[in-house]
């Protein structure tokens, strides 16, 4: 289980930014649907595969986060990857996006952390948000969401959201 959850404000992005939409999708789950369990912590803990578009001209890097919004102590990090490169569209199963550097999730690790939510909780959401930076955001190899909000914060140009669900 985790040492330290991490707390993120993602209202304080979407409440500075005016932002275009990205589209983002997965192969394996529908915006809203339930998770294959492959993708869990106590499985096989791969991270899904995602595909996006809409990316605007004048973005420099973007940047992926991955949170539980019904964790317990409240939103909790599953994973985070910046520096992914403006042209790319799409990453696959069990791998970082091209140019991404993973940075520390709410386990404390780098890279992906599946859904591991209390056994017998309803269905956990788990909001993956793509966004599109107006610069480099520089950030040190091993930020953190909140190192990446604060980044962000007055340079986004675009966002996509997909929500995936998982109970054990």
């Amino acid at each position: 289980m985790p040492e330290q959850a991490t707390r993120i404000d993602s209202a304080k992005i979407a409440a500075t930014d005016a932002v275009a939409e990205l589209e983002l999708i997965s192969t394996e789950f529908d915006d809203d649907g339930l998770l294959p369990a492959r993708f869990s912590y106590a499985r096989h803990n791969l991270s899904p595969p995602l595909l996006w578009s809409g990316v605007p001209e004048g973005a420099a890097e973007l940047v992926l986060l991955c949170e539980d919004v019904d964790a317990p102590i409240g939103r909790f990090v599953h994973w985070v990857v910046k520096d992914i490169e403006p042209d790319v569209d799409g990453v696959d199963e069990a791998d970082t996006p091209r140019g991404g550097i993973a940075g520390r999730n709410g386990f404390g690790a780098p890279g992906w952390s599946g859904p591991h939510p209390p056994a017998g909780d309803r269905p956990h959401r788990y909001v993956f948000q793509l966004y599109a930076a107006d610069q480099p955001l520089r950030l040190r190899m091993d930020a953190n969401a909140n190192d990446v909000r604060a980044a962000m914060a007055g340079h986004v140009l675009a966002r996509g959201t997909l929500i995936g669900r998982f109970a054990r």
